[in-house]
């Protein structure tokens, strides 16, 4: 028996593809879509027209402009291959990370911060993407290692405000270090795919490129991150200590120890031992 060809009203099609009318008719107008099959009165939409749809909102859930996403659909109705730059584009827009997310109820947030609700922390968390409101009455957690971060910070005695302002201002930082990877990567890397349309095959070439340079970039970040972290700390340990009982001793003090305010040098059992 033939198979039976699946028809479409407009509106039957907006919501199998879970979308509106109103989208529909958007995303007709900006050549997205076919246009439908005029039986009369009615414009008749389908297969094609729903599998078109479900490709859109897959494209604009991966970050793609409408605008983007005709080009890409227009190389795809001229005959040029879409099946390897999709591969390429769900490899890029892909998490670089493995971990899950997780969900968490409000209560299991406020309890984590020591039963300390604080409203304004909690918007700015969902503003920077740390939290993504659920329902009900819960968050999506993206990174919960970034989160036990936070907790632990915040367990340590740093304020909330300030550990979102830390967050916000290292944000920047790092945005500024993944441009300067991306430029190099583009200059050095793939500035052979640029200037034509890829084929499947120099796509599934990229891909592997991407796949490769993840581990790469966690890498450098890492192992600058420490050499950074322990010159820094050891500036700050010779501030500390170090850098003020030198300045004693320049100071004429035969035993640093004497200046000390009274209480905090060793005790006089120590001395007399020479402790």
């Amino acid at each position: 028996m033939p198979q039976q060809r699946v028809e479409y009203r407009i509106d039957d099609l907006a919501r199998a593809a879970g979308t509106t009318v109103r989208n529909v008719r958007a995303y007709q107008d900006r050549g997205l879509l076919p246009p439908a099959v005029r039986r009369g009165r009615v414009n008749v939409y389908q297969q094609a027209h729903l599998e078109r749809l479900h490709l859109v909102a897959q494209l604009l859930d991966r970050g793609h402009t409408l605008a983007g996403i005709k080009e890409l659909l227009d190389a795809w109705d001229s005959g040029r291959g879409l099946g390897g730059v999709l591969g390429l584009v769900a490899e890029v827009t892909a998490p670089w990370t493995d971990e899950e997310p997780t969900v968490l109820t409000r209560a299991a947030l406020v309890a984590a911060f020591q039963g300390v609700e604080d409203e304004q922390a909690i918007a700015a968390a969902v503003r920077l993407g740390v939290l993504q409101p659920d329902e009900p009455d819960s968050f999506v957690v993206p990174s919960p290692g970034l989160l036990s971060v936070a907790v632990e910070l915040y367990e340590l005695g740093v304020p909330l405000p300030a550990i979102v302002a830390h967050l916000e201002e290292l944000r920047g930082d790092i945005d500024h270090l993944a441009r300067r990877f991306v430029e190099f990567s583009a200059v050095h890397i793939f500035v052979r795919y640029a200037g034509h349309q890829l084929t499947d095959t120099e796509a599934a070439e990229a891909v592997g490129t991407v796949r490769r340079l993840r581990p790469l970039a966690q890498s450098v970040v890492d192992a600058e991150l420490a050499r950074a972290m322990r010159s820094e700390a050891t500036k700050l340990l010779d501030a500390a200590v170090a850098g003020p009982l030198r300045q004693l001793v320049r100071d004429g003090f035969d035993d640093p120890r004497a200046a000390l305010p009274e209480g905090q040098g060793p005790s006089e059992g120590q001395t007399a031992r020479g402790q």
